[in-house]
């Protein structure tokens, strides 16, 4: 139980990488990749995997009611690399997609954060090469299923 922890942690610390790796984590609490996702949909109800989507969702939460970001910002933030499968998983957690539940919630408390403020809080903004990958059209195409 404590290496499940151990990987919790892991997986709680570093929620918002994208590339946040299965056999990593597994690794690190000294399983291999489907002892591991057995022992963990054991001890907490759901697999690695909505483990993490669980907690990247909420986080997109706190910042569709917060933050003066788009969703495709929010849907990098949080770890996710695609606009659409943010959306979806979204809307499945919630039953909102993230317009909808950035219209029903912000205007209830204080104004939003500014969206450069938030940037900066959760790590900076992306260097020139990465926000030219992040470009490369996908938030374009897929900007109507959140916006």
């Amino acid at each position: 139980m404590r290496q499940l922890r151990l990987a919790k942690d892991a997986m709680d610390r570093d929620w918002a990488e994208p590339g946040l790796d299965l056999d990593a984590v597994a690794a690190h609490a000294g399983y291999s990749r489907y002892h591991f996702i057995r022992a963990f949909k054991q001890a907490y109800g759901e697999t690695p995997g909505q483990y993490l989507t669980h907690r990247r969702i909420e986080r997109a939460q706190d910042l569709l009611r917060t933050a003066n970001l788009s969703a495709t910002e929010i849907c990098h933030l949080v770890g996710f690399s695609s606009l659409g499968t943010f959306s979806a998983r979204f809307k499945a957690w919630t039953g909102l997609t993230p317009s909808e539940y950035r219209a029903k919630h912000v205007g209830r408390g204080a104004a939003l954060i500014p969206g450069c403020y938030a940037m900066l809080w959760a790590g900076g903004f992306p260097s020139a090469p990465e926000r030219g990958e992040r470009d490369s059209g996908e938030g374009e195409r897929n900007s109507g299923e959140a916006d």
